[in-house]
């Protein structure tokens, strides 16, 4: 009972503290949350600043995975032999010469010589390779000034003022070739001529030459090899590019393995949509060639009848059902069977201003850059006469623009009509839509106009946008690569 008690008594109170611990922690999460933010934030900034700098190509991008390593570890290379080979060398070397030096040093002041210390000159000369004079009665001459970055004058002046711990003077910036050192002996100097080579690695730089030199080497020899191994995968592009653009490519699979199954699945994928598109185009010519049939006879049974108010209006139906039938095998063949060929496009767009001003209609016709393009001539043809006779059927004024450029042809096609509302523009381009008010497309038609013209250009790898005109009605832009 006791513990029955004392339960009942202690689980408000543990449900109150496992609350607080809980409300404590979601304060805790928040407000941690809200320190680290500004440094998550500042984490993806240099991310974002590198993605920005990196080459966006792949062959720059593999040049620099191939260069970055190389000069990365040239630099690591060079840094440890400057600092460890190099510095340790030339300490060493000047060690050796400051001990001769105070060697020499020593014997003069241990041991007499003669008036001018000839003895003493032969033997530094035979036996070290030092030219050494004494001054008699001469100072140290004035500190001259000392190079900016020099490892031997460090090294040097380090090792003279420890084994000779006499005044001295030092230069190794007058001759290139020998390093003078004075020393001061009570009233006299002695003056010591070495060879540069004898207190200094000067070799170091052949070796970073030749380092250098192969680097150089080798970087053009892997260059030269990853352009052999780039260009099959920029072939391949060019290859999916044409066939985008509805153009037959001689492409052949090269390169890596990887790549070679890249293109080997291209073109077996290019084979699977050609083999469709003619069974396609086999089916249609056979269904058209059907309907054409009746459609004959139709009109044969029709010519045979007299003549009549009834009969004149069932020919009308017969050859609104003809024009339906030509719209419909036309959209669903898609103008597949054409070849890109060469084009002259001021040829073709002054045929369908012709067309326009014989209706009666005011036509502008504007040819900038070059009129020669390689295009499907038939189905471009099409669809540019869907969009003049669209132009022409509602407005009065028409203006044509085409432009040729290195990329595009873009024509223009405006006219002063009562326009298409924005938010219907892209609903147009679907197969029968028929506008019911302001512009209706393909009025007393089939509403297959704009869906076989964006059709078109898209099997050239374009597209069509519709716009607001300077005419105040619609603009119909073509976009066509080239």
């Amino acid at each position: 009972m006791a513990d029955a008690s004392l339960r009942r008594r202690l689980l408000p109170l543990a449900t109150g503290i496992g609350t607080w611990l809980r409300r404590a922690g979601i304060v805790l999460a928040r407000i941690g949350a809200a320190l680290f933010a500004p440094l998550k934030r500042l984490q993806k900034r240099p991310a974002r600043a590198i993605s920005r700098i990196m080459p966006k190509g792949l062959y720059p991008r593999a040049l620099v995975i191939v260069i970055a390593p190389v000069v990365l570890l040239q630099s690591v290379i060079a840094y440890v032999f400057m600092e460890r080979h190099w510095q340790t060398v030339t300490q060493r070397l000047s060690a050796a010469v400051s001990q001769d030096i105070a060697a020499l040093i020593d014997v003069y002041e241990s041991y007499p010589q003669d008036k001018d210390a000839t003895l003493l000159s032969r033997i530094a000369e035979e036996r070290l390779g030092l030219d050494v004079d004494i001054l008699p009665d001469t100072d140290l001459p004035a500190p001259g000034p000392r190079p900016f970055f020099s490892l031997l004058d460090s090294a040097l002046s380090t090792e003279l003022s420890q084994q000779v711990k006499r005044p001295f003077w030092l230069d190794t910036v007058g001759r290139s070739s020998l390093i003078e050192i004075r020393i001061k002996l009570g009233k006299d100097v002695m003056r010591v001529l070495t060879r540069r080579s004898q207190a200094y690695a000067s070799n170091s730089h052949i070796f970073l030459l030749w380092m250098t030199g192969t680097s150089l080497i080798l970087l053009t020899i892997a260059v030269l090899f990853l352009r052999n191994q780039i260009r099959p995968i920029l072939r391949l592009a060019d290859a999916a590019e044409a066939f985008g653009k509805g153009r037959d490519a001689d492409f052949r699979p090269r390169g890596a393995r990887e790549v070679r199954r890249a293109g080997n699945a291209f073109i077996e994928m290019k084979r699977r949509v050609e083999r469709s598109i003619g069974e396609r185009t086999m089916m249609l010519n056979g269904v058209s060639h059907d309907l054409r049939t009746i459609l004959t006879r139709f009109k044969l049974s029709l010519a045979l009848l007299e003549r009549s108010p009834d009969l004149e209006a069932i020919e009308k139906d017969v050859d609104e059902m003809s024009r339906m039938l030509e719209d419909y095998l036309a959209f669903a063949r898609g103008d597949a069977g054409e070849s890109p060929v060469e084009t002259d496009i001021r040829s073709l767009l002054e045929h369908l201003k012709a067309d326009a001003e014989r209706q009666g209609h005011q036509t502008e016709l504007t040819v900038a850059g070059d009129p020669l393009v390689v295009v499907r001539p038939d189905a471009v043809r099409r669809l540019l006469t869907n969009l003049v006779s669209n132009a022409a059927r509602f407005g009065d004024r028409i203006a044509i623009r085409a432009t040729h450029d290195a990329r595009y042809l873009i024509v223009m096609v405006d006219d002063d009509g009562p326009g298409i509302a924005p938010e219907l523009r892209e609903d147009v381009f679907k197969p029968f839509f028929r506008l019911d008010e302001a512009r209706n497309v393909d009025g007393g038609g089939t509403g297959l106009g704009l869906a076989i013209a964006r059709d078109i250009a898209r099997s050239h790898g374009g597209d069509i946008m519709l716009g607001d005109s300077p005419l105040g009605g619609l603009r119909a832009t073509v976009r066509l690569p080239v």
